[in-house]
């Protein structure tokens, strides 16, 4: 019959501190306008967050200067050095572009049958200049594969005649 008092008093202040946390969630369940404030900054921090993430991709998938400056200067060479190529793939892509492009009613109606040859055609002729860049760049990279082995067997053999004739300077017969 006669519980310990501090016992009792534990338990008393175990179910007021459950009370008043169940007292405070249902005062915030019908506290409308916290809970829609609650909502906006919730949904606020999302909307930074992602417009963050998103600007963090953005700047990190833009090259700095040096390098935009070097891309350049890259594509400028090249021109210069195959103008006829770069005339090529451009006239490549843009018949890829235009062959990519919906038509229009306008465009079915005039051409019909002849814009669906022409369409085929411009495409067969940039699949074969893209075949045919392919082409050109692997015998470019075979045949400076072949100069760079040639070059090395070249250096290699005046390195060993170098190293010969200073060995030979340097024997104590040669004296």
């Amino acid at each position: 019959m006669g519980e310990d008092p501090s016992n009792i008093r534990a338990e008393l202040e175990q179910t007021r501190a459950r009370v008043g946390d169940e007292v405070d969630a249902i005062s915030y369940k019908t506290d409308v306008g916290a809970r829609m404030g609650d909502y906006v900054d919730d949904k606020k921090e999302a909307v930074k967050s992602k417009f963050t993430g998103a600007k963090d991709t953005v700047s990190g998938a833009v090259p700095d200067r040096r390098a935009i400056k070097r891309g350049a200067t890259h594509m400028r060479n090249t021109a210069e050095s195959n103008p006829l190529g770069l005339a090529l793939g451009g006239l490549a892509v843009g018949f890829l572009v235009g062959t990519l492009l919906p038509q229009t009613r306008v465009e079915n109606e005039q051409m019909g049958e002849m814009s669906d040859r022409l369409t085929d055609a411009a495409k067969d002729t940039a699949d074969e200049a893209v075949e045919r860049g392919k082409r050109v760049a692997r015998e470019a990279a075979g045949a400076a594969v072949e100069t760079a082995k040639e070059s090395g067997r070249e250096q290699g053999e005046e390195l060993g005649s170098t190293l010969q004739e200073r060995a030979q300077e340097q024997s104590p017969t040669s004296a």
